[in-house]
């Protein structure tokens, strides 16, 4: 599913109802002009829009459902999977030793890092970008619509609070990023100090989730892709080295007071 799918999607809807353009544009109240360029892949649909749309042309939530779909195949195709994980989760933990997370990461910060080494042409940096913007949705949505939101927990080693990932200033906002998520109820955040010396996590970084149902499942990156895994024994082990992580860092108080104290601008 891709998004000119999509688009095609909502061209024969509308014409099985019967609706112009114009027609849908007067229905949904948006401008018939912003409905041609989504017509035309010169705008991204946004959720709001299929919504509309769907009870403008009595579809059933079938162009909402379609969007959705579109939007977890955006990027590496590899991610997908994960990206439904991420969006069920009951709780989400997870561990950088280098990096900010990208849950957590401002737009200039994770355009530093995926444009870093020139290895992306500009329009595909662009989307990544994007892509990686709109999964903290996560946060932001389950604190205001849910009255039990997903668990988050981010481990980040000293290094990556201290990385000046995009040069000083991007860092310090990127801090102040962190201390703002910090605040959210349901979200703890840990830093794991270099005085600790060698860890579990020095190998590198990974992600636990657990749904609803009770599944479990892991995200494990290499140098060039990323891998779901539900196997239990491998998540036995992630979560047995999450637990040695959590007892070698500090507690959320801590924490925040280091990133404060790295932190340039109040």
């Amino acid at each position: 599913m891709n998004f000119e799918m999509w688009i095609r999607a909502l061209k024969a809807a509308r014409a099985a109802a019967g609706v112009s353009q114009e027609g849908l544009a007067a229905l949904i109240k948006w401008s018939p002009s912003l409905i041609a360029a989504i017509e035309t892949g010169r705008r991204r649909p946004t959720m709001e829009f299929a919504v509309a749309s769907d009870e403008a042309l009595h579809t059933g939530g079938l162009l909402a459902e379609l969007l959705k779909e579109a939007d977890r195949e955006r990027g590496p195709s590899w991610f997908a999977a994960w990206r439904g994980y991420e969006q069920e989760a009951t709780r989400l933990r997870a561990f950088e030793p280098c990096l900010v997370p990208g849950l957590l990461q401002t737009e200039e910060y994770a355009r530093a890092v995926i444009s870093a080494g020139g290895l992306h042409q500009p329009p595909m940096v662009d989307e990544l970008v994007a892509v990686r913007m709109e999964r903290q949705q996560l946060l932001q949505r389950d604190l205001l619509e849910r009255d039990d939101p997903p668990q988050f927990v981010f481990l980040l080693d000293e290094t990556a609070v201290r990385r000046p990932v995009g040069g000083p200033e991007v860092l310090d906002a990127q801090l102040g990023r962190l201390l703002e998520v910090a605040e959210f109820p349901h979200v703890r955040l840990h830093v794991v100090p270099l005085d600790v010396g060698a860890h579990v996590g020095l190998g590198g970084g990974f992600v636990l989730v657990e749904l609803g149902d009770g599944e479990e499942a892991i995200y494990l990156e290499n140098a060039a892709r990323g891998h779901v895994l539900n196997d239990p024994e491998m998540i036995r082990l992630i979560g047995r080295k999450w637990d040695s992580l959590l007892g070698e860092a500090l507690s959320t108080g801590a924490s925040l007071e280091l990133i404060r104290k790295l932190k340039v601008t109040p």
